[in-house]
């Protein structure tokens, strides 16, 4: 409609991080691991925004040559008591917990983007809203109409208990395989269903309250197999989804072996369990193998090993899964 759509990465603030909702102090990142994964971002969002049309900015151009002097005459636009009459500073306070002094800045920081950007619409989630609306009072503050705001409601994670997050490994990445994508849908509390059709498709809303009375009268599974496709269908396309679903009944209800395994070479003739599970890259740590083999989650060749301390015997085309998504197939 005429629009200028422009995707603003905050390369500067992400490396003290947003303090969001979290009643402990989050610690400074370098500037090279907010860059990568600021390239990561622009990959993801490429499949939602035309970037031949939209304008990519990093507000480290205007904070990496900001003097001490600049910034702190910004500071001087806001109180302190100001800042930290946000909830999670409350609740901080009352718990005698420590806020570090850059936190209550931050606001401020997201807020002068407004004005560097001269916006006039900002779209955001619920939990940026006290942010953009110091950006309003910024924006009057620099002679500027103060910016309409959206916001979005944050999705809650695969978990079913906390705000979907990369940190928490509660997430469903944009940029993750179709299969992936299918698989951790379906895994998702039922109570979450609605909430993730409305905020992550674009069935219409009067479709959306059918599903919402079928699900008092069907099977969950039946709604939320629509919504996997969905979501699927849009970052990849209906054929893909159609596949995904093939894939997922065919792991998960009727527990065959996914069609394409990642294959792992393996020279040594035996290997410790937990040795065998770290080289694989199927856990993170030795620790995670362990307690994975504990309860029960490891099996070989579709039998379970509960012994953390089994010696096992390489052959070729030994299947290996952890969990229910997680496959590789051993090559000698």
């Amino acid at each position: 409609m005429g629009h200028q759509i422009v995707f603003l990465i905050g390369d500067f603030t992400g490396r003290f991080g947003y303090p969001s909702d979290k009643l402990t102090a989050r610690k400074m990142r370098p500037k090279k691991e907010v860059k990568a994964l600021a390239k990561n971002y622009i990959k993801q969002v490429g499949k939602i925004l035309d970037l031949n049309k939209t304008e990519i900015r990093y507000n480290s151009e205007w904070y990496d040559k900001m003097s001490a002097e600049e910034l702190l005459k910004l500071m001087s636009t806001f109180t302190v008591a100001g800042m930290l009459e946000r909830d999670m500073f409350q609740k901080r306070i009352k718990e005698n917990k420590e806020i570090r002094f850059h936190e209550p800045v931050y606001p401020l920081l997201q807020g002068y983007d407004s004005v560097m950007l001269k916006a006039d619409l900002t779209v955001c989630g619920t939990d940026q809203l006290f942010n953009e609306l110091k950006g309003r009072d910024l924006q009057v503050e620099f002679g500027q109409e103060p910016q309409s705001i959206i916001t979005t409601e944050l999705l809650i994670g695969t978990d079913g208990k906390e705000k979907m997050s990369q940190s928490l490994g509660n997430y469903i990445g944009i940029a993750e395989k179709a299969k992936d994508q299918y698989g951790k849908i379906m895994s998702i509390p039922d109570n979450l269903i609605i909430d993730y059709f409305k905020g992550v498709t674009e069935v219409p809303l009067d479709k959306i309250k059918e599903y919402e009375k079928q699900l008092e009268k069907t099977n969950p599974k039946e709604i939320k197999e629509i919504l996997a496709k969905e979501v699927v269908s849009f970052f990849h396309g209906e054929k893909k989804a159609e596949n995904s679903a093939e894939e997922f009944k065919k792991v998960f209800k009727n527990k065959q072996v996914p069609t394409d395994i990642k294959e792992v070479k393996i020279k040594e003739k035996t290997l410790p369990l937990l040795d065998l599970l770290n080289k694989t890259k199927l856990v993170s740590s030795k620790s995670e193998a362990k307690r994975l083999v504990q309860q029960g989650a490891v099996k070989i060749n579709n039998r379970v090993f509960p012994d953390w301390k089994k010696e096992i015997e390489i052959k070729d085309n030994i299947i290996i899964q952890v969990g229910k998504r997680r496959f590789i197939k051993i090559k000698t």
